[in-house]
């Protein structure tokens, strides 16, 4: 039975918080209500969590307040995706609250909770139930009621309780959960920190498995990313539906790809392959049957921040943001070559490298402000789980720091595209956010796994494409999906109609689409351009 909370046990409770959600992060990853590879809920959640345990590692807090410091401040600069960011303002808020104490008692601890969740209300725009934030709030309140309990087991315990019932009530709250047929991922996520939480005051210590390695620590430094002939390490499981050779999969890969493993039997095949290709992979595996899990990873971003990350460590600590030069700068989030292009050429000072498969956290986007020598900087999120991790950047610098709240990369470039360093802030700020807003998105991807939604059925390995965030189209064909969506995309009657072609997609196969867009919008502006963006086929901008 713990009476009292000490900095070291709260610290521990951070560590086994992190290590419960990165175990069920997957679980997480698959309440998503759209099967797109992308930042999911669980990853997000985990990486944040895992920021504020590494800082109360580093600082070896002993008295409580030392602890939930180390936690917040941790978790604020590592938060990612808005429900990483939400959980740093339910920390931040206990932090606070446990201010200027040695240890804490469960009635203060409790009361610590609630101020978290008041925290998080207070910093959202606009709140939405049916989300964490409604089971934080429920199982706080039930915190505060059981306070009178001698113990802090106890207080979790009930936490716990109301915020599984909660959860279990997300979907009635929340009209795109009730379509998907899920509960909400956050809270979820939430509830796994919690527990991982209620074993540290337990002492049951959660352990996360690591493959060992002959080094303590791989340098990534050692090889370039250039040499990484082929980016993306594609893994999948199909359940066979004819008795077409697994043979002849393992010849089609090994004249695009590397590191081939294909094992099969007579339900599978399994396979692993590193290529430039993934899209032509995974078309040529249907041709043996459905998906069963699909993953997808991009090896030259992951070992560019590695490299980054340990190259940090390595350095002496900043002296501090750049000394103004000038007064405006933009900081823009995006991923692919030629969407980065695009940006600089629109005068855009400093990228972010990320977005829709690996969101950025505030630290990331911080630190690019604060390279540029500007006395305001724009930032330009370009999707919607970045903005809130762009906003906690606000407090963070000596700079004046203005969110465009741009929800994907066209509304960034429109917004670019509009700013004008004659305007004082306001005028800017007010005319970059009207353009943006003005702007149709449509993303062409894949689905990753099996979905239901509102009555769709998605399969593993299918095209699929979400106009302006909603459901536009899904089909085994690249083709049906590019028709269906354009023809969603006229019906807004775009004057200027933009194609950003992938990664995976050849010059040679993105100009039919240009035509295909001529054809079915014949009075708007077509254009087609390289974005070299992963995963996404197609971004198609409409305004």
């Amino acid at each position: 039975m713990t009476e009292k909370l000490t900095g070291a046990l709260f610290a521990a409770m951070v560590e086994n918080g992190a290590a419960a959600i990165e175990l069920h992060k997957d679980e997480v990853n698959e309440l998503n209500v759209f099967p797109v590879p992308d930042g999911d809920t669980g990853t997000n959640m985990s990486l944040t969590m895992s920021n504020g345990a590494a800082e109360c590692g580093r600082r070896k807090p002993v008295t409580v307040t030392q602890a939930a410091d180390a936690a917040a401040s941790g978790l604020l600069r590592g938060a990612r995706g808005n429900s990483g960011v939400i959980l740093s303002l339910l920390f931040r808020g206990i932090a606070k609250a446990l201010k200027e104490k040695e240890t804490a008692t469960p009635s203060e601890f409790a009361a610590a909770m609630a101020a978290g969740v008041e925290t998080a209300y207070k910093a959202v725009m606009k709140p939405a139930e049916g989300t964490i934030l409604t089971v934080s709030r429920l199982a706080s309140a039930a915190a505060v009621e059981a306070s009178g309990e001698p113990d802090l087991e106890s207080v979790l315990i009930r936490a716990m309780e109301a915020g599984e019932a909660a959860l279990a009530y997300t979907i009635n709250l929340n009209p795109v959960l009730k379509k998907a047929g899920v509960i909400d991922s956050g809270g979820k996520g939430y509830l796994y920190i919690l527990d991982g939480m209620l074993k540290a005051l337990r002492g049951e210590k959660i352990e996360v498995t690591v493959d060992s390695t002959v080094r303590e620590k791989a340098e990534f430094s050692d090889f370039a990313t250039e040499d990484i002939h082929f980016a993306y390490c594609t893994e999948f499981i199909v359940e066979r539906e004819n008795d077409k050779d697994p043979d002849l999969l393992r010849r089609f890969l090994s004249e695009i790809g590397d590191s081939i493993v294909v094992v099969d039997d007579e339900e599978i095949i399994k396979t692993h392959v590193h290529t430039n290709e993934p899209g032509n992979v995974l078309t040529e595996a249907l041709t043996y049957g459905s998906f069963l899990t699909v993953k997808i990873e991009n090896m030259k971003q992951q070992h560019t921040h590695k490299v980054l990350e340990q190259a940090e460590e390595t350095e002496q600590t900043p002296s501090g943001p750049a000394e103004p030069e000038k007064h405006y700068g933009i900081v823009s989030v995006c991923a692919g070559d030629g969407m980065a292009e695009i940006f600089r050429d629109l005068g855009v000072d400093a990228i972010v490298t990320g977005g829709q498969t690996m969101n950025p956290s505030t630290e990331d986007i911080l630190k690019q402000v604060d390279s540029i020598p500007a006395e305001t900087v724009f930032v330009l999120p370009n999707n919607k789980n970045i903005i809130m991790a762009a906003q906690q950047c606000e407090p963070l610098t000596e700079k004046k720091v203005i969110v465009i709240p741009t929800a994907t990369v066209p509304q960034g470039i429109t917004a670019a595209v509009t700013f004008d360093a004659s305007e004082d802030d306001e005028t800017n700020a007010s005319a970059m956010q009207e353009a943006a807003a003005g702007v149709h998105t449509a993303q062409i991807t894949y689905a990753a796994r099996d979905s239901e939604f509102d009555g769709t059925t998605i399969r593993a390995g299918e095209y699929l494409s979400l106009l302006d965030g909603a459901l536009a189209a899904n089909d085994a064909d690249l083709g049906t999906v590019l028709r269906a969506t354009l023809e969603k995309i006229s019906a807004v009657d775009p004057a200027l109609v933009t194609v950003y072609y992938g990664a995976d997609v050849s010059e040679d196969e993105a100009g039919p689409v240009g035509d295909l867009a001529q054809e079915i919008m014949a009075d708007a502006e077509i254009s087609v351009l390289c974005g070299g963006q992963p995963v996404y086929y197609y971004v198609i901008s409409a305004e």
